[in-house]
């Protein structure tokens, strides 16, 4: 958002006042509407430091605030409005009565909301724009492809689908990882336990016997010296980091795709991201494609629903590619993403008619590759939990035995 300065005459007088906005004709809409007077002119400007403190305390407040909604609600929910919208009930009822009857109170403000939004004249779709955090992108597109095919109660069957398996492959994501977690606590712990309270006894006799000690026994006494002096100080500063970089990454969009490109390089998560991503695009197109929506507007929903912003950048390059007359194969192929197999066999649904097919067993494909990933996520994070124990054990018990032996080697040839 820029800050623009809004100059205006109010009962005779000539008056400034700064608005925020994504361009000028958008500033001078808004100046329009929220201020009275008449508006001479609307020109960028630089925002003011108490501006900058106070949208800051805005920002973060508002974030702390923002709950998505549980996703068993939210499942429940579409399902409840698919059947509805299937027998006939306006929009408009059946957002009210979900409202009405749910418990889940974040959704209960959200679709009150929505309700009063469909009975202004807005559609779903973009009533949903200002819930994008809570609902989610991929709901967003699923509602958008409803619309457009006029078939919104398939779509959101579909969509209800699509939640119930994201659901399912996050709750065996979570099985996968309890083992490995529950083991890296445990040695957390161990290892805190003993920096804390042993190291200390053997930095005594070292201390005594004024040896001379190795790299690992060093790199321990370190350990302990900052975790005893600066424990405390640490955990504040991991802390604060942690909520700053969280702040910077929802509100600062090139911090965001930074932190999205570090995610696509990190080994397993790249996969999980990457796949999970392809399967959602390929399947909101191919349904989109279908229904006969143009392929340059299908990609453009289909896109939309994409949460990771270097992925995102690249399949939108693929829109560009389209419109100037390129074939949808060769605009997947430019974005590197695309096995050569699946480039062939969207080119074999273009030459026969067959797209829509063809795109569907792509998104196929790649649901059986992230469902394959999550399967196998237990043997795939093993060598890493076992690499970091090895680390710390030897760490450990060179740290402690090496110098013991010097000094007992000291001594029997002394004696």
């Amino acid at each position: 958002m820029k800050y623009f300065i809004a100059t205006v005459i109010t009962k005779g007088k000539k008056e400034e006042f700064g608005l925020y906005a994504n361009d000028k004709k958008q500033a001078n809409e808004l100046a329009k509407l929220k201020l009275s007077g008449i508006l001479i002119k609307i020109a960028e400007g630089n925002e003011p430091f108490e501006a900058r403190i106070k949208r800051f305390k805005a920002n973060l407040l508002s974030n702390v605030k923002k709950k998505k909604i549980k996703q068993d609600s939210l499942i429940a929910a579409i399902r409840q409005l698919a059947v509805m919208t299937n027998a006939g009930i306006s929009i408009y009822d059946s957002m009210s009565e979900i409202a009405k009857s749910t418990t889940d109170q974040t959704l209960k403000q959200i679709f009150t909301k929505l309700a009063e939004d469909i009975n202004s004249g807005h559609s779903l779709s973009k009533s949903m724009e200002n819930f994008r955090f809570e609902v989610g992108n991929l709901t967003i597109a699923m509602v958008q492809l409803g619309e457009k095919t006029g078939n919104l109660d398939e779509a959101l069957y579909s969509l209800a689908d699509m939640l119930e398996e994201i659901r399912a492959n996050y709750v065996k994501f979570k099985k996968a990882m309890a083992y490995p977690r529950n083991v890296m606590i445990a040695m957390a712990i161990a290892f805190v336990i003993l920096i804390s309270y042993v190291v200390p006894n053997f930095k005594t006799m070292f201390e005594k016997f004024n040896a001379e000690l190795p790299l690992p026994t060093l790199i321990l006494l370190k350990l302990e010296h900052i975790f005893n002096n600066y424990g405390l100080y640490v955990l504040g500063g991991l802390i604060v980091t942690f909520v700053v970089m969280k702040y910077m990454i929802d509100n600062y969009k090139e911090v965001r795709f930074r932190w999205h490109e570090i995610l696509l390089k990190t080994y397993l998560i790249k996969n999980i991201i990457m796949y999970a991503t392809l399967s959602r695009f390929t399947l909101v197109f191919s349904e989109l494609v279908r229904a006969g929506i143009p392929i340059a507007e299908a990609l453009e929903t289909a896109n939309s629903m994409i949460d990771n912003l270097p992925l995102k950048a690249k399949l939108s390059t693929v829109r560009s590619s389209v419109e100037k007359g390129s074939a949808l194969s060769d605009g997947l192929n430019d974005t590197k993403l695309f096995e050569n197999m699946i480039i062939q066999m969207i080119s074999a649904g273009e030459d026969s008619g067959t797209l829509d097919t063809m795109i569907k067993k792509v998104a196929e494909y790649f649901k059986m590759k992230f469902d394959a990933i999550i399967d196998g996520l237990s043997e795939a994070i093993e060598p890493i939990m076992l690499f970091i124990l090895a680390a710390m054990v030897l760490l450990l018990a060179l740290g402690i035995f090496l110098p013991m032996w010097d000094m007992g080697n000291a001594v029997m040839g002394k004696k």
